[in-house]
């Protein structure tokens, strides 16, 4: 396997590119690089440079249907600063077993993995995570936590960087990861610029809050939203209170004071609500039974989980069921539903 001759950049990077990978992702992260490596908007890869690997030199088609052209076959991985993996759909076909080979020997090389939205799966799945902390949109946090129970996953930031592991959570925050590496090797004063012609005023931590995926959650305090996404990531366990309040760092008078500031409700009140819009959502597109769907939401009496889904939404489980045009389960498995239709 042969290896690339440096030349001059202070960032180098290599892309493996999964099938059907997040096209954002990758051409966000690829942007960040162009307009840190010249001078204006000129686009020579004079500091930074960029290549797309390839074991067979195909089109590499995205989720969106476009496809990339690689540029390079598969090289020393050592020739990078970092190779950087771009996931796919978590349901769809995986990496090919020589890319797969190949983020193996570059980790055996001691090169930093740089995993892209669901470029977490494939680096946990290889078993390249093991030990180390690991970030995940809140999109797919349920589906990774129930896949790697044993990986320490956050959906609370945007990236983190454990060792030589960062992993994004995708879609622009791929740009403040990207700015995190042009900072380190080029200078603070070239990621800004990029940044700016990027239009993101600046670079932002890794530790910032990923966006709120509830409508009605406009928190700004940064430890409401730690509080809001914790509550979402442990929607089965409905976790009390005070466990949330522990794990945010704040006391539960606090939380709560900031919770009624931002929100306008208290945390018992929001964890309810969300829970509940939880199980209206899977009601409409899951085909689980009525008390499988109670328990997903935290829930574990069937019975409680109907009376209260009635008292917000007007109308029992079994009737969202039945409009969304699926059978309606019972509740409880034997055919009663104890809030009635």
């Amino acid at each position: 396997m042969r290896t690339l001759e440096r030349r001059g950049p202070s960032l180098w990077v290599g892309f493996v590119l999964c099938p059907n990978f997040t096209l954002v992702a990758m051409s966000a992260f690829v942007d960040a690089l162009r307009l840190a490596a010249d001078e204006g908007d000129r686009s020579r890869p004079i500091h930074c440079r960029w290549t797309v690997l390839s074991h067979d030199m195909r089109p590499i088609r995205s989720s969106s249907g476009l496809e990339v052209r690689p540029t390079s076959e598969l090289v020393d991985p050592a020739s990078f600063d970092y190779v950087v993996v771009v996931g796919g759909l978590t349901d769809g076909p995986r990496c090919a077993p020589a890319l797969q080979q190949y983020l193996v020997q570059a980790d055996a090389k001691g090169v930093p993995l740089v995993g892209l939205c669901t470029g977490s799966f494939v680096l946990a799945r290889l078993g390249l995570m093991t030990g180390r902390r690991c970030c995940v949109s809140w999109y797919h946090h349920e589906a990774f936590a129930a896949e790697f129970p044993e990986l320490s996953a956050t959906s609370a930031e945007l990236f983190v960087v454990d060792h030589n592991r960062i992993t994004c959570a995708g879609g622009t925050s791929v740009v403040h990861a990207a700015s995190h590496l042009i900072a380190a090797h080029g200078g603070r004063e070239r990621a800004q610029k990029a940044l700016r012609i990027l239009i993101e005023e600046q670079q932002l931590p890794a530790s910032t809050p990923q966006p709120l995926s509830l409508p009605q959650a406009t928190a700004m305090d940064p430890r409401v939203r730690k509080a809001v996404l914790l509550i979402e990531q442990t929607c089965e366990q409905a976790l009390a209170v005070e466990e949330v309040a522990r794990r945010v760092h704040l006391s539960t008078r606090q939380m709560e004071r900031l919770f009624v500031r931002d929100l306008g409700m208290t945390p018992s009140a929001f964890g309810e609500k969300f829970r509940l819009e939880r199980a209206r959502q899977l009601l409409h597109t899951a085909t689980e039974p009525l008390y499988a769907v109670a328990l997903k939401c935290g829930y574990k009496n069937p019975s409680h989980f109907a009376s209260r889904f009635r008292a917000e939404f007007g109308v029992s489980p079994s009737s969202v069921r039945q409009r969304a045009g699926a059978p309606a389960p019972s509740l409880s498995g034997t055919g009663a539903d104890p809030a009635g239709s």
